[in-house]
């Protein structure tokens, strides 16, 4: 794509981000595998020991940067869109289990009871990180949504859209740990 822009000079400008997360995420991630998992009294499994770090963006904060990004960015330039929410997989799980605590109590104590370590895929980041500096100082953005508002509007939006998510989980291989067999 570069050598087209440099050679032809083809408008491009390209976008990286942090993990998305929001409505309509696919239930085979962290964030739905935990909302999901919980609400059926199932086990919440977190990789290792739950060190791994991620940075979270919420996806209406993604599009309105892509937005920015394709009519305003500088043609030929790299933007990194940084959810600027670094949190670890425990962290983050716990987050979600007291939301979903709040919204919807489990009858047998609290959903973080549910949380259980499983082996860490091999070869798995202990973090990934984006460094959003440029989209900031050159297009003035940052993200609207914080961690605790996106994972709200998240787990209402599951305990809301039921008719959505629950037809996904009968499909092949969700609810399992890509990269095996296992059943989450």
């Amino acid at each position: 794509m570069w050598a087209w822009h440099a050679t032809y000079g083809l408008p491009v400008v390209l976008s990286n981000c942090s993990n998305n997360y929001g409505p309509y995420h696919f239930p085979e991630k962290l964030i739905p595998v935990v909302i999901l998992n919980a609400l059926a009294g199932n086990a919440l499994p977190i990789y290792g020991d739950g060190s791994n770090i991620r940075d979270w963006l919420y996806v209406e904060d993604h599009a309105d940067a892509l937005l920015l990004v394709a009519t305003r960015g500088a043609l030929g330039r790299s933007y990194n869109i940084g959810g600027e929410n670094e949190r670890t997989n425990l962290q983050l799980v716990q987050n979600l289990c007291a939301i979903l605590d709040r919204l919807r109590p489990h009858e047998a104590g609290t959903y973080a009871d549910l949380i259980t370590f499983v082996t860490d895929r091999s070869g798995h980041y202990a973090r990934y990180a984006i460094n959003p500096s440029r989209i900031r100082e050159e297009l003035g953005w940052r993200p609207s949504i914080t961690i605790e508002e996106g994972l709200e509007l998240t787990v209402r939006w599951y305990l809301e859209n039921q008719d959505w998510w629950y037809p996904l989980l009968a499909r092949n291989g969700v609810g399992k740990r890509l990269g095996t067999d296992k059943k989450v």
